[in-house]
């Protein structure tokens, strides 16, 4: 086989040649107005590419001294504040023990006033207790004024004793959360 390597094509003509450089001719002048239409805005298009820092980063090191120092700035009023809830706490509990006390003696109270008055102890007439007389009157009255003073001292001594009582469990209390132990 004989190959030939010298193939000489025939000569174009002109007219061949035109509508392929028309086409690269239209295609170079839109590549050129494209060109120009995306570069003619680069001043404002640097100013918009450059970088701006919303949010910069921030070392660990001065993180935690940021938060030391914030820690040691608003430590004191957190402890204050949590001081203040555990006092008031406190006093709540024992305003809800001193009611509890409260409510018992009362509960007491009206049972002995609901077994005084089925044994007939309040009526128009009172007796006399060191003598059994009836008393009418100005003296029946005097009477039931100093039942009820007497009814008050001792309500007032049933109280205060209660109190005590109160005193003493808190002391005992905060004895046991002061030395660790509890105080007999």
């Amino acid at each position: 086989m004989n190959y030939n390597y010298n193939y000489n094509p025939p000569p174009p003509s002109f007219a061949t040649l035109l509508p392929p450089l028309h086409s690269s001719l239209n295609l170079l002048s839109s590549s050129l107005s494209l060109l120009d239409s995306s570069t003619s805005d680069f001043p404002r298009l640097s100013s918009v590419l450059k970088t701006v820092r919303h949010y910069e980063l921030i070392p660990q090191p001065t993180l935690q001294a940021a938060e030391a120092s914030l820690r040691h700035e608003i430590g004191p009023f957190i402890e204050l504040l949590l001081e203040r809830v555990d006092k008031e706490l406190e006093r709540k509990g024992r305003r809800v023990e001193t009611l509890k006390a409260r409510c018992e003696l009362n509960g007491g109270r009206l049972s002995n006033y609901n077994r005084e008055q089925k044994s007939g102890g309040a009526g128009g007439i009172q007796k006399n207790l060191k003598g059994g007389k009836k008393l009418n009157g100005e003296a029946a009255l005097r009477a039931k004024v100093v039942r009820q003073r007497k009814e008050a001292l001792k309500y007032s001594v049933e109280r205060l004793e209660m109190e005590v009582a109160q005193k003493e469990r808190e002391l005992r209390m905060r004895l046991e959360q002061q030395g660790g132990g509890p105080v007999v």
